[in-house]
């Protein structure tokens, strides 16, 4: 393809020479056998430098070549000029000053192939700074045009310059015209014979199924580049069943017109005109026209619209080959599930990675315009998502982005509720007496080195309590409740609809092959050995199967030990937060850092708020053990396809997060201060006395915990989802940009094209997404089971995942290689998980009100002394103790309060001079009967209405299920239409075939005769 033509030597020095130019040389030197074999004999490197290679066919009026050339820089490199060649060739010049774009090169070949005399205005001098556009790769450019200056225009050659190579072979194969669907990688110094062999066999089976290879081995990473044709795409499309677009059917426009017509209201059109700041570009994101999807068949290639994005596209071809790589062997003879699969090469070493390639364009049009905080009010290009990810990838995003709108109307809620508190601040009869109060003298809140106190130096702490605990905390509450259900009812809704565009309804993990993992896992069983593989008496070919795992002979053994396994850890993690309990009791580790521990800034405050910390840092450590042990569990068990894994290692891990983070709120609502005694017998553990709840209640501390855990895990995720890969992605890149693992700088890994730029990147797993899910799923957990106690907590989830979409965009295009699209048809089993979670939230919001609010012991106290208006309420709350009837006596010391003869204590128990002192008055049990039928009532109204809901809102719309039959009717008709005429075709042809063959014996039989 490419030929050289010998000119003179370069006028500068070849330390100046650019390493991408030296690779230039080096590639194209490759693509031709007598410049290969040139090039391995080379004397030094300026004759191979001084070589150029022409091409007249591929860049003689390329326009969408030179268009090609002025894609944008990624995001990290700026400064790439933008213009096309067809302006520099009018003699458009921009800025005035000296031009050297790739669009001003590709301008100046034309104009020499054209047989110009001269060039146009703005090409080839370079006045002022404007050279500065360029960037590296124009330098090599105009120095290869420079020494080209001297060719004829009537030669039909034109000289080849970087950049326009660059643009040529960046994701494409040598040729120019076949595009790199896959890479593998591996170290080409040190492979070892053993690895060499295991390479050539697999390659060959790869070449075997269709697929076409290309090695480059410029440096000394060496890639392999893969491209799959259209007849190995078709035919795994249709092993696969992957449905694809058909071309326009008879009636399918009657059926989208009235579903379009449906949807545009006048409400819509309302909402779509006042909400137009936040819609896409429709030029950058064009609308995309519905059509009829079938699953692919050979049989119908003429039905299927192949020009439509969703034909085949590049998320479909990168699962189509992941499929194939999985499923090829690399040992010859003894073909076995040990010894197959791209994954276990990788494993073993043979290949350093395998990873599909980012686009260039469609990732700087996502980059600008998706993964961009700027754009944190734009709604998702979902469609192009799907196309550039799959629609695993695409659900999440598009999960992630309904959640966040659905939490705009309960934050507003929530923060009308919070405001109602301010403004009724004054109103609190409760924090009114406490800070009002100057007699009332407390008990001391521990045993020996504690004094008594004042109640009135609660008053802070009353007064911010009844910011979340008035008579709004159970109407949020319920809002809450029902808000869950909408959600994610809703959300189903909203899924099908998405799925249907796509053409994945009916999709099923049921159509998914099983993971070659799994069936190595059989063939290793000793039980399974026998029914894993199928021999041909006749051929000898093995043939692998797919046998039937018993559950209890063989699955129940690895199932219970995993399990096990997770209950262990479970209780670890409720052992350290026991242990951090304890830590609160004993009120030890902060008494000689932060001061006094009589104060009531440490005992409502620091105490708490260090506690939490411990607790984050506690929580997160457990997290990150157990999070990698999940995984090595999961691969002990039998998990016959990938959905099946991922949902066994979803569960495992959400569980034991479920503990992790939430064990320490559920005692502060639950636990902390319900089961403490009185000061005569005090309820002790490893002989501390329990934690007690100041007189404004608990709910102030579950607030201040709540906001700590997470608001901090919210903050940890942020800097391991961002700065760790930007800082791995950065030192990888550095590595083998400087050659710091080597001894000499010619081992240095220079990234010149789309595969070697993302072999720096990050490796995206089968179950990236799983860390995503479980952030936005504990989340979910933490503003349904607490948010009554802060209700501000939905507003902090919204404003974190308005720029959480953001940042998981920007990781996914920038620090993580592009992950093999796969098919789903929902989120799988975060949505049982959130379902089970919203009926804990239920009973959980039920207990919490009833035990850690005062919402009860106001109704009973208005109902029992007839005093609505609370004015002796808090007496009523406060127990009177005698200071001789103590059990441990404190040490006072030099207190003012050492001749104190009574103290109060918040409980709920009859006095000194009671008949029954210290015992349960009548009016307790009145209370906690309250309690009781409260947290029934509670329940079942709200259980109820979610009975109601779910029935009311079906999983898929009315519109769309009626939609659905309509165009599987006319699929069926067109169907038995094409087959009927193809029918007729082939009869047509046969009648035309038999006088042929008739005219053709008869011509035969007289030559027969004639010979005779």
């Amino acid at each position: 393809m490419y030929s050289a033509v010998r000119t003179h030597d370069y006028d500068y020095p070849e330390s100046e020479m650019d390493e991408r130019e030296s690779l230039y040389f080096d590639t194209i030197s490759l693509a031709d056998s007598e410049a290969a074999a040139a090039a391995a004999h080379r004397k030094s490197i300026s004759q191979s430098r001084n070589t150029i290679y022409h091409s007249a066919v591929d860049l003689a009026g390329d326009e969408s070549r030179s268009r090609a050339a002025e894609h944008a820089a990624l995001a990290w490199q700026p400064g790439y000029r933008q213009s096309t060649a067809l302006e520099h060739l009018n003699g458009i010049g921009i800025g005035g000053g000296g031009d050297h774009t790739d669009a001003a090169i590709a301008a100046q070949m034309i104009a020499l192939q054209n047989g110009r005399n001269h060039l146009p205005t703005g090409i080839g001098v370079t006045e002022g700074n404007g050279a500065q556009g360029g960037g590296g790769d124009d330098e090599v450019s105009r120095r290869l045009l420079r020494s080209s200056s001297n060719i004829s225009n009537k030669d039909k050659k034109l000289p080849i310059t970087y950049s326009q190579w660059k643009s040529r072979t960046y994701r494409r194969f040598d040729d120019g015209k076949r595009s790199v669907d896959f890479v593998l990688a591996y170290n080409g110094e040190t492979q070892s014979e053993e690895h060499r062999r295991k390479c050539e066999i697999f390659e060959a089976n790869l070449q075997r199924e269709g697929l076409q290879l290309e090695h480059n081995k410029v440096q000394r990473v060496h890639f392999i580049k893969i491209h799959a044709p259209a007849e190995v795409l078709y035919r795994y499309a249709e092993i696969l069943k992957i449905k694809v677009p058909l071309k326009p059917i008879p009636g399918q426009e009657q059926i989208f017109a009235e579903s379009a017509h449906e949807f545009k209201t006048c409400l819509s059109r309302l909402c779509r005109s006042l909400f137009s700041s936040v819609q896409l570009n429709t030029e950058l994101f064009p609308e995309r026209e519905p059509r009829i999807h079938l699953e692919f068949a050979r049989n119908y290639l003429e039905l299927y619209d192949t020009e439509h994005p969703n034909f085949l596209d590049a998320g479909t071809r990168y699962s189509i080959i992941n499929f194939i790589l999985q499923r090829q062997h690399f040992v010859e003879g003894e073909e076995t599930a040990d010894n197959l699969g791209i994954e276990k090469l990788v494993q073993d070493g043979v290949y350093t990675c395998a990873y599909t390639l980012h686009d260039k364009d469609d990732r700087d049009r996502l980059l600008k315009e998706w993964a961009n905080i700027s754009k944190w009010k734009n709604l998702q290009p979902l469609d192009q998502i799907k196309d550039y990810f799959g629609a695993k990838v695409a659900l999440y995003f598009a999960w992630l982005g309904f959640y966040t709108q659905m939490l705009i109307p309960i934050s507003v809620f929530g923060v009308l509720c919070f405001l109602y508190g301010f403004v009724t601040w004054s109103s609190d009869p409760i924090s009114r007496d406490i800070c009002n109060d100057n007699g009332t003298i407390m008990c001391p809140q521990c045993d020996r080195s504690c004094d008594y106190w004042r109640l009135n130096e609660t008053c802070t702490s009353s007064k911010f309590n009844y910011l979340i605990d008035n008579n709004m905390t159970v109407v949020f509450a319920f809002s809450m409740a029902i808000w869950a259900v909408v959600y994610l009812e809703f959300w189903k809704r909203y899924s099908a609809g998405l799925v249907h565009r796509w053409g994945l309804t009916g999709f099923t993990h049921h159509v998914e092959h099983p993971r070659p993992q799994y069936l190595a896992k059989i063939s290793r069983s000793r039980r399974l050995a026998g029914k894993a593989y199928e021999e041909d008496e006749q051929t000898g070919k093995r043939t692998a199967l797919d046998p039937d795992v018993p559950f209890w002979s063989i699955k129940f053994l690895p199932n219970f030990t995993s399990y096990s396994i997770m209950v262990l850890f479970i209780c670890i993690s409720v052992i350290a937060i026991a242990g951090i309990i304890i830590y609160r009791m004993a009120q030890r580790a902060s008494h000689s850092i932060l001061g006094s521990e009589n104060s009531m800034t440490f005992k409502v405050m620091i105490l708490p708020m260090t506690a939490g910390v411990i607790d984050l840092i506690v929580i997160s450590l457990l997290d990150m053990v157990y999070s990698s042990l999940a995984v090595k569990l999961t691969n002990y068990e039998y998990c016959r396809t990938q959905t099946e894994y991922d949902e066994s290692l979803t569960i495992k891990n959400y569980v034991f997060q479920f503990v992790n983070y939430y064990s320490s709120l559920f005692y502060i609502a639950f636990l902390k201060g319900k089961f403490v005694g009185y000061p005569a017998k005090y309820n002790r553990v490893l002989g501390f006395r329990q934690e007690e709840c100041n007189p404004g209640g608990c709910l102030m501390e579950l607030c201040m915990q709540l906001v700590i855990i997470m608001a901090g895990k919210q903050a940890v995720n942020a800097i391991v989802e961002m700065l760790i890969p930007y800082l791995m992605r950065t030192f990888k890149e550095l590595s083998y940009r400087h050659g710091w693992y080597k001894s000499h700088q010619d081992q240095r890994l220079v990234p010149y094209n789309q595969f070697t730029e993302d072999y720096n990147l990050l490796p995206a797993e089968n179950n990236s997404l799983y860390v995503e899910y479980l952030e936005m799923v504990v989340q979910f957990g933490f503003i349904t089971l607490f948010s009554l106690a802060f209700p501000l907590a939905p507003l902090l989830a919204l404003l974190n995942n308005v720029i959480e979409v953001r940042l998981d965009a920007i990781k996914m295009l920038r620090f993580l290689r592009r992950p093999v699209g796969m098919r789903a048809r929902d989120i799988g089993v975060w949505h049982s998980i959130m379902t089970v979670v919203t009926r804990i939230a239920v009973a959980s919001s039920a207990m919490i009100i009833a035990f850690s609010t005062n919402l009860i012991p106001k109704i009973v106290y208005a109902a029992s002394m007839g005093d609505p208006e609370l004015n002796n309420y808090l007496n009523f709350t406060l127990a009177v103790f005698n200071t001789k009837d103590f059990q441990v006596q404190p040490l006072l010391g030099g207190s003012q309060h050492v001749n104190e003869t009574v103290c109060r204590y918040t409980e709920f128990r009859n006095s000194p001079e009671d008949p029954h002192p210290y015992k349960r008055p009548m009016i307790y049990w009145k209370i906690l009967t309250g309690r009781l039928a409260f947290i029934v009532i509670y329940q079942n109204i709200i259980t109820m209405l979610q009975g109601i809901l779910r029935w009311a809102v079906p999983d898929v719309s009315g519109r769309l299920l009626k939609r659905i039959k309509r165009e599987n009717f006319l699929l069926r008709e067109h169907i038995i239409e094409y087959e009927k005429q193809h029918a007729m075709k082939m009869a047509h042809k046969e009648v035309q075939e038999v006088p042929q063959k008739s005219e053709n014996g008869l011509r035969r039989r007289d030559e027969a005769t004639s010979f005779v």
